[in-house]
This record gives C-alpha cells, structure tokens and sequence, in this order.
C-alpha cells in the first residue's frame, strides 16, 4: 500500500482537506486496511502526520486490479498513534460520507474481498 500526501492545510485560513493518494496493490493490503464497522465504508491510511477526529480528508483510492482512481471526501473516524498496541501501524481510519459514491464504492471493495470479510485475520482497523 502507498500514500502520498499532498496538500497541508496553510497558516490562518480555514483548514482545506489534505490530499491523500492511496494505491492498494493487492487483496490481502485492501482486507488490512477497509472499515466494513463504518455503515458507508472507511479505509485505514497510514501516515506519521498529525490529524484531529472530524478532519477533512480528500482521498484518491486505487484499488487492486483496477486503473481508476476513486475519489473520496471522508472525515477521520480513528486515530491510531505512533508505538500502538498489537503491533499496529500508524495513521487514521477515514469514514468515507453518507452518498452515493461511498455506496458503490463500498460495494466495489467487498466484491473484490468476497468472502474474506468474514476472515478472522488481524487488520490495522478497528
């Protein structure tokens, strides 16, 4: 899985969303990383930069096996910090929003997972 951050949010003017492009190669990265707990989806990204509960974050998410690029406005539901417990990774779990887009993308990701989303394997979500 990569990220690349794009954008801060700049000084005194209100706070923009950050930028986040995500890149899910595999299967086995994309059952770690998806929030099935979140009733519209959510997906974990793992980054060392400091984030509030409720921040704004635009993502660029690619799929395995997939070229495009679904773009994705969530807030920051979790924050898992540096050192955590359980050997889990740093970073947030993004909620993706209550609309349409989160729908089917939502239904496009548990396709792909099929019949892992009842595995019992360890994943860096909540």
């Amino acid at each position: 899985m990569s990220t690349t951050n794009i954008s801060k949010s700049a000084g005194n003017t209100a706070p923009r969303p950050s930028i986040v492009q995500l890149v899910i190669k595999e299967k086995g990265e994309l059952y770690a990383a998806y929030i099935p707990l979140f009733n519209d989806g959510g997906i974990f990204i793992s980054t060392t930069r400091e984030y509030k509960l409720g921040d704004d974050v635009y993502v660029l998410l690619t799929l395995p096996d997939d070229l495009q690029r679904y773009p994705v406005t969530g807030k920051v539901a979790w924050i898992t910090p540096a050192h955590a417990a359980g050997n889990k990774v740093q970073g947030i779990g993004v909620r993706f929003p209550p609309d349409e887009k989160s729908r089917v993308l939502k239904t496009k990701i548990e396709e792909i997972l099929g019949s892992q989303l009842a595995s019992n394997r360890t994943t860096q979500t909540i």
